[in-house]
């Protein structure tokens, strides 16, 4: 709280300041009424190019644009008062040179209103984040498990096992000191990631990355249970709102098809009644 009262947004370097304190709570929104329902309990909303699997069908995050995470962004910003607001930069808008990337970084943020990005990679995003960051660009960064590099991977597989760990260890020391304000690790075992918060001077922010990070992001829909196909190991259900939301549309189609619904307190007449103004 501001000393006029009103709600502080929260900012890149307060989450930079809070490496070994409380944990950080973050959380995805593509939607104003999703990041209305997350913004009083969380420090950080992503916009992140999930987007295109959870709310568009797509098989992967390949597939997103600029112009999408564009929309979502402004959808959600429309709905945050208080949380740090990061969107995704798309794969293909930044991988190019440091220069593409501060020109869709820019027109993002300016378009968005969000106060940081987020990109993949690590040692060859390196100079990338550097760029950015010295021209006014605050970046989050994301190692580990890189949806966007699924294909390289040969799918969605955990990354850092056995000798692999001094790869991703390599990566998160190279975004931290190109200027990183916070870290991401996705799929990557907890010894991995019990070292690499120790050591890095950023905050972690684990996704199947144990309780060693400074925090924990999840994307809502999953979180809040709307897909019952799809159970990641590391998402624990909090909801079941998909089974919830199943059996009211089921109860909806049953009304209608035994005329029970639209009844008579759902009805307008021709004399104006309690409750016909809406």
């Amino acid at each position: 709280m501001s000393a006029t009262g009103e709600t502080k947004a929260i900012t890149p370097p307060d989450i930079r300041a809070r490496k070994g304190r409380a944990p950080l709570v973050c959380l995805t929104a593509y939607t104003t009424p999703i990041a209305r329902l997350v913004d009083p309990h969380c420090d950080v909303v992503l916009v992140g190019d999930s987007v295109g699997m959870v709310l568009h069908g797509l098989s992967s995050t390949l597939g997103v644009t600029l112009d999408m995470m564009i929309m979502h962004g402004q959808a959600v910003r429309r709905g945050l008062v208080r949380s740090l607001m990061v969107v995704d930069l798309p794969f293909g808008s930044y991988e190019e040179s440091p220069v593409q990337a501060f020109g869709n970084a820019a027109r993002l943020m300016a378009q968005t209103g969000c106060a940081a990005v987020k990109l993949e990679g690590g040692e060859k995003m390196a100079e990338t984040i550097r760029f950015l960051c010295a021209r006014g660009i605050p970046v989050m960064a994301h190692v580990g498990l890189t949806p966007q590099a699924v294909n390289t991977f040969g799918g969605y597989r955990v990354q850092g096992r056995g000798e692999d760990a001094e790869r991703i260890r390599r990566d998160a020391n190279a975004v931290t000191e190109a200027g990183a304000f916070s870290v991401v690790l996705e799929k990557v075992p907890e010894p991995l990631a019990k070292r690499i918060t120790a050591e890095i001077a950023v905050p972690t922010i684990g996704i199947g990355a144990s309780l060693a990070c400074d925090g924990q992001i999840l994307v809502s829909d999953d979180m809040l249970g709307l897909f019952s196909s799809f159970r990641p190991k590391f998402v624990k259900r909090y909801a079941e709102l998909g089974e919830q939301a199943d059996a009211a549309i089921a109860a909806y189609a049953a009304d209608v098809r035994r005329r029970c619904f639209p009844a008579a307190e759902h009805l307008y007449t021709h004399e104006a009644r309690a409750g016909d103004v809406t």
